[in-house]
């Protein structure tokens, strides 16, 4: 056994680009390849979608007066926004429709694609909620509902 340190001529030896020449034409076919393709067009595809996970997020606050569920819907317009008031259930709903339309007339060539998306949660309550008295805003993506609580009549109990 030589305990003499490695020569320095592996250290000055430079790598040659031609060297990794191969391995990067093996990683490039296998990232084109179907279905690491295919993962990674569903991946643009989640960023690309205001709600990738086909749900919205949404938050129930309850206080001593009312009852306060904030959703959060960035890039939403509000004429997409459908509220419904049952006796004890809020309902929140969005609708996306897009259609895109191509058209070369050279080549005679027309195009149409429609996309239509539609996202819905309902929120139960505890109590029969009074449509009149229900408030909602929608101001930068954030989605307000307020809905007071309404006290029934107290009554005492005599001995």
């Amino acid at each position: 056994m030589s305990t003499m340190p490695p020569s320095d001529q592996n250290k000055n030896k430079k790598v040659k680009p031609e060297q990794f020449r191969d391995l990067f034409r093996t990683m490039n076919d296998f990232i084109h390849e179907k279905p690491v393709k295919g993962f990674l067009q569903s991946i643009d595809e989640f960023f690309n979608s205001p709600f990738p996970s086909g749900a919205f997020p949404v938050e129930v606050q309850e206080t001593e007066d009312e009852y306060i569920i904030s959703a959060e819907l960035p890039g939403v317009k509000k004429e997409q926004i459908r509220l419904n008031i049952l006796p004890n259930h809020v309902s929140i709903s969005v609708e996306n429709n897009e259609m895109e339309t191509k058209e070369d007339l050279n080549n005679h060539f027309f195009q149409r694609k429609v996309s239509q998306q539609r996202l819905s949660r309902t929120i139960p309550l505890p109590m029969t909620i009074n449509e009149k008295l229900v408030k909602a805003t929608y101001r930068d993506g954030l989605l307000t509902i307020r809905i007071p609580q309404v006290r029934g009549k107290s009554i005492n109990i005599e001995d």
